[in-house]
Parts: structure tokens; sequence; C-alpha cells
């Protein structure tokens, strides 16, 4: 028998097979699929890059280059109980929804949290699916045990289909891990000097443009809100709004004093100085947010400030605008025009007091993070940035990278950035196995 009638033998055994066991009909279809394949090699499918990263969480079992790693049993068992709360949810709210006495209020509420949960019922519907797969293969290994090549190509398709059930269960077990809300927001950078006069002042311009050139490769909108230069034309201050998908979420863990030890240029001796900036990352938020009423405002306007000559200016634009019941203020004198200017105070100044009520919020929850990732106080020291070395080390996670010119280019950020994401899913994880309710 050649080549061609060989593989239409198989199919049709397939087929025949898979009909009389009444196995699902894509798992026919699937059948199909391999049998036409003379190619089909299991080794090279794609596998998720989320779930060799949480490596580390899985059991040791049965682990090859061809599969991926077990979640352990403990793990499956907790996230079985979860999953079979959010079903009962689910099935709960759909019969709200589909209740014609409903109340709008009902309706809305009902709706909204059915949203939420979609994700997480599509995946475990999926996985229902993968499981009565897995059984029908298993089924067809053991009614092929004389035929080789049925047996050999059944075999192939239960690796395959049981690796996808894993990968379908590690989707799964980031849907249930503690979120952020704010995560899905924009954000607002606000870069400091610290300790080191104007060497501190010129390493804050170098970091503002640096998150501002990391901006622009991924594609993200930057908008200056304002600066404040110092007399070597360094950056005592400067904020930023950053607008795009997850930005919050991405740099949230950016927070926090970035330490740089070089040879300032107003050194004559050679000597490394060591100085510090500070790093602010809030979630943007808007007056709907944080309840913002115009009799808690108090704007004023004054004269900035300037280089002089074409820079000087001769009307109020710059913008104070002070918070009366927190006594927060913001000033702001980037553009010319004064109304421009207030726009910006507004957001920025939301984004502190929407800050100040999630720290509130934080304090009475239980924590996300824990040490190994930095307690997110403003005032600790987060990174090194040694020029003489070439380094840049990253204390929270102990990742060091020598690629310092590349990292102040924006292009190297990330080695950190999904490195401190890492972390936060692992002790999401932790904290996930840890509680049984």
């Amino acid at each position: 028998m050649g080549n061609g009638g060989g593989r239409f033998w198989r199919l049709n055994h397939c087929v025949m097979v898979a009909a009389c066991r009444k196995l699902h009909s894509h798992t026919i279809s699937r059948r199909i699929n391999v049998c036409r394949a003379s190619n089909y090699n299991h080794s090279q499918l794609p596998f998720s890059k989320e779930t060799t990263l949480l490596r580390r969480y899985f059991s040791s079992s049965a682990e090859t280059a061809q599969s991926q790693p077990e979640l352990s049993l403990d793990l499956i068992n907790i996230m079985d109980q979860k999953l079979a709360a959010i079903e009962n949810r689910n099935s709960f709210l759909q019969a709200i929804v589909n209740q014609p006495d409903a109340s709008p209020e009902q309706y809305s509420t009902a709706n909204k949290e059915l949203k939420k949960l979609r994700h997480t019922v599509e995946l475990v519907t999926e996985m229902r699916k993968k499981h009565k797969e897995i059984e029908g293969l298993k089924l067809l290994l053991t009614e092929s045990q004389d035929d080789k090549d049925m047996h050999q190509m059944a075999s192939e398709e239960l690796g395959q289909a049981s690796d996808e059930e894993k990968r379908i269960r590690h989707s799964l077990l980031k849907s249930l891990l503690p979120k952020d809300d704010a995560d899905e927001r924009d954000c607002i950078l606000e870069v400091r000097a610290g300790t080191g006069g104007e060497e501190a002042s010129l390493f804050a311009m170098d970091i503002f443009k640096m998150y501002e050139k990391y901006s622009q490769k991924k594609g993200w909108k930057f908008e200056v809100l304002d600066v404040a230069e110092s007399d070597l034309k360094g950056y005592k201050e400067a904020s930023a709004a950053i607008s795009g998908a997850d930005v919050y979420g991405k740099l949230k863990f950016e927070s926090g004093v970035h330490r740089v030890q070089r040879v300032p240029v107003t050194e004559k001796s050679g000597r490394v100085h060591t100085s510090a900036v500070s790093v602010v990352i809030l979630p943007q938020a808007d007056q709907v947010d944080v309840h913002l009423k115009n009799e808690d405002l108090k704007i004023d306007t004054y004269r900035s400030g300037g280089s002089g000559g074409q820079h000087a200016n001769t009307t109020n634009s710059a913008v104070r605008v002070t918070h009366v019941p927190t006594g927060l203020t913001v000033n702001i004198q980037d553009e010319r025009s004064q109304h421009m200017n207030k726009a910006k105070a507004l957001k920025l100044l939301c984004a502190k007091l929407y800050e100040i009520e999630r720290a509130r919020a934080d304090a009475s929850r239980s924590r996300l993070r824990t040490e190994q990732i930095g307690s997110g106080d403003r005032s600790e020291r987060i990174r090194t940035y040694n020029f003489p070395q070439g380094r840049v080390t990253d204390h929270r996670v102990g990742i060091t990278t020598h690629s310092i010119d590349g990292l102040m280019q924006g292009d190297n950020l990330d080695t950190f950035v999904d490195a401190l994401l890492l972390q936060q899913e692992m002790d999401a994880i932790a904290s996930f196995t840890s509680t049984k309710h």
C-alpha cells in the first residue's frame, strides 16, 4: 500500500474508532489533522512563556523538554475549590440577569461581575473539553494495542493534549491570582534629585530621559508635565504622564531610590561620587475617582521662572493648586498657557489623592508583595547604577546587568521590569496557596 493509500487507511480507521467510541466531535477533527500530517512532531509545539517562568512553584515530577511542568497536587486542589466557587457564582449571577423582574441596579451589578468572571469561566469550559478529549485518547490508546501506527499517533496526540491541558491550567492559575485594579491605568512619573547636589540633578535628568526613551520604544505616550532645572541644566525635579496599555502595572515597581556611582562632570580629581534620585510611579486618576470638588481647591497663578531672554514669562501662566482638606500642593509651569498648566496640575493632584486612598485601603488588606520585591517605600534603595564598572543591580531581585549604556537608552529596562513582575506573580502564588478559602 502506497503512502497515499496508507494515510487514507489510517484516516478512515481513526474516524471509525472515534465514532464508535462516541468521542467529542473536535477530537475526531484532531485525529483527521494528525493523520494527514506525515511530518507531525509534537516536540515543536509552542509553549507558553508564562508557564516556563512559573517553574519554581511546580513539582519536579515527570518533567521533560517536550512537556510543560506539572502543577503540584496541593495547588491543583486549591484551584479546583476556587474554580467550583466561581462556577457557582457565575450560575447565580446568570440567574439574576435572566430574571425578568430583576431591578436595573441588580442587573447592572450582576452583569458587571459576570464580565469579570467571563475569562475564567471560558478557561474552565475549555479545560473541561480538554479533559474529555484526553479521556477519549486514552480509550483510543487502549483499543489500538495491536495497531502500531494508530497506537503511536494516539500516544503523540495524548502527549499534545496533556500539554494543552497544562497550559490551560496555568492560564487558569494566573486568572485566579489577586490583581491590582490600578494595573491597567496610565501612570504619573515623578523624578526628584536627592543627595549629591548638581550630580544628583544631572542623574535625575538621565533617569527621566531613560523612562522617556523606554516609553517611546513601548509605543506609549510620554507627556512632560513639569521640569525644574538646576544651574547645570539637570533636573531638580520632573514629572510626566505616561499613557498606554497596562502602563502602571509595568512600571509600578520602579518607585524607590535609584543610586548612582560615577565621576561627576564637576569633579576635577576623577573621584567617584555616590548620589541618589527618587522615583515615584502613581496610577493616573480623574476627578471622579477621587471625588474632587471645586470648593476644596485653592488655585493661585504666578509668573513662571526661566533662563531669561526668550524664555522669560511676562504673564501669570504658572499654576499652583492646593487641595485644602489634605494640604497637598502641586505646581506646574511647563506650558506657556495657564489653562494647560492648570489641566496638568489637576491631573497630577488627582493621581496623588488617588494614591493616598489606595494606601489607606491597602493598609487594611493583606499584602500582595513580600519583602522579596520590597516594601514599596519610596525611601527604599532599589537599584544601583555603577558607571565605572558598567553595571546596574536591582537589590530586590538580585539581578545585575552589565549593559548600563543600553539601559540608560531605554533598551534593557525590561530585564528588571519583567523580573519584578515575575516575582510579584511568584509571591501571589505563594499567597494563593496559603489561602484555602
